[in-house]
């Protein structure tokens, strides 16, 4: 924002409106984008209060959205998935509330079937060096996967 603009309340909402064109924030987010366009604290919270009055913004559709969209696309898991969506200005309680949900709904087993078969099909751990075994399993806990749940799946499952 220009220093010779006013930071009007209905100035904040526009610029808020332009921010949430191409994706969804968080309202922590939002107030951080605002501030950093120059927008004053009084703007900033009138802009953001009528934002999710208006159902605009709203942290637990953002919590959700990106929840499914990380598994789905095999980004992110478990505690990683956790630590993203608090970097993204999620409450902690909903972010609990959507990995619970998301627990019930879902079977780690399968979605580290699914990142394996995607990222490394024919992978078979028996077969691989010690070199390798240690990437594939990396990568796995990178993306938020438990070294139990992974070991079960590579040693006992064998299905690569």
């Amino acid at each position: 924002m220009k220093s010779s603009e006013p930071s009007s309340p209905e100035r904040a909402f526009q610029d808020a409106l332009k921010l949430l064109a191409p994706r969804d924030y968080t309202s922590a987010k939002m107030r951080e984008k605002l501030a950093r366009r120059g927008f004053d604290e009084a703007a900033i919270e009138e802009a953001v209060a009528r934002l999710e009055g208006q159902g605009w913004l709203s942290d637990r559709r953002f919590a959700e959205r990106f929840a499914e969209m990380a598994v789905n696309g095999g980004r992110f898991f478990g505690p990683r998935l956790r630590l993203e969506m608090r970097r993204h200005g999620v409450p902690a309680e909903l972010v609990e509330e959507t990995l619970g949900r998301l627990r019930q709904e879902r079977d780690e087993q399968d979605d580290l079937r699914s990142v394996m078969e995607r990222r490394y099909p024919g992978f078979s751990f028996a077969a691989a060096d010690d070199r390798e075994k240690r990437r594939v399993i990396a990568f796995l806990q990178r993306r938020g996967f438990g070294l139990g749940a992974i070991m079960k799946i590579l040693k006992v499952e064998e299905i690569y």
